[in-house]
């Protein structure tokens, strides 16, 4: 297990630097001039512009750019953005508020996925089972957008169940729509996935023998069936929580949760290099970090692998 854990550990290095490397120069090739929108409409003195490019390193190769970025993160350092502010402050701030949100869209993911999956996989072909199909087949053809302003209007407007906008995102009542509405699709998704390998699995052999060898129903499916039916979901459970925190900009666009997501679009549309490099180069950790669990996960659900 050791050596598996340090071979992955040294797999992710080059991932790291792969992926970092094609973020920064996708950034920084793009055309227009970071420096120059600072300014806005008003006219740029050159001398002003050329001292800031100087100050912020643009004026140098972008590979030697790309060096002096990943020696600065080996020191905590992400670089400044063009406010002036560290990267690391704003990162620091928008990214508890985040998790908040990505880990409670997760526990509802992986409460009510696995558990209408795991129901409506026992009851193949019934009521339950043709009810939940037509739900997920709804909310994986609705976009999500669409989803957020039905809910925010309906649920926080109009029957005022819950407040539509995040004031205080350290309220987690104040978080429940938008987890939800985060959710539903990995939701669905989780859903399906594990009805179909639950279904599955209950035709296999070893389940027959089990049932044959007499041991009550309850061990049957909360060990036998459950252990292997869970290793796909496990996979798409250690991607999507990475996932629920990048793809998390539209949900919290609509109900104005100041995430990572609201930090990611600002620094888009106003050329914040140094900013959209940070956040996305702790969204390749969260990646990296998530499928490594993934991978030690299936040893525990399934003893018959092992790692070399």
């Amino acid at each position: 297990m050791g050596r598996f854990v340090a071979r992955r550990l040294l797999q992710m290095i080059p991932v790291f630097i792969g992926t970092t490397l094609l973020i920064f120069l996708m950034v920084y090739s793009l055309p227009g001039d970071p420096v120059k929108a600072m300014f806005g409409t008003k006219a740029a003195d050159p001398a002003t512009v050329a001292k800031l490019r100087h100050d912020y390193g643009l004026d140098k190769p972008l590979i030697q750019q790309y060096w002096d970025y990943i020696s600065g993160l080996f020191q905590g350092d992400f670089g400044q953005s063009f406010t002036g502010r560290p990267v690391a402050d704003l990162l620091a701030d928008a990214f508890p508020v985040t998790i908040r949100l990505a880990l409670f869209a997760f526990v509802i993911e992986l409460v009510f996925g696995i558990g209408l999956g795991v129901l409506t996989g026992l009851r193949r072909g019934k009521f339950l089972d043709q009810a939940v199909l037509i739900f997920t087949l709804i909310v994986v053809s609705i976009p999500v957008f669409v989803l957020g302003n039905m809910a925010q209007f309906l649920i926080g407007v109009k029957w005022k169940l819950v407040s539509p906008t995040v004031r205080d995102s350290e309220d987690l009542t104040q978080l429940i729509l938008p987890a939800v509405v985060l959710a539903l699709l990995s939701l669905a998704y989780v859903t399906r996935l594990t009805r179909t390998t639950v279904a599955e699995n209950l035709r296999a052999d070893y389940i027959r023998t089990a049932v044959a060898k007499g041991l009550p129903r309850r061990r049957v499916v909360g060990v036998h069936l459950m252990r292997n039916s869970l290793i796909p979901v496990v996979t798409f459970l250690g991607t999507d929580l990475g996932m629920l925190m990048g793809g998390a900009i539209v949900t919290e666009g609509i109900f104005n949760v100041p995430g990572v997501g609201n930090t990611l679009y600002q620094a888009v549309i106003t050329s914040e290099g140094p900013t959209v490099v940070g956040v996305v180069t702790v969204l390749v950790l969260v990646y990296l970090v998530s499928s490594l669990v993934v991978d030690l996960l299936y040893a525990v659900l399934d003893p018959r692998i092992r790692y070399a």
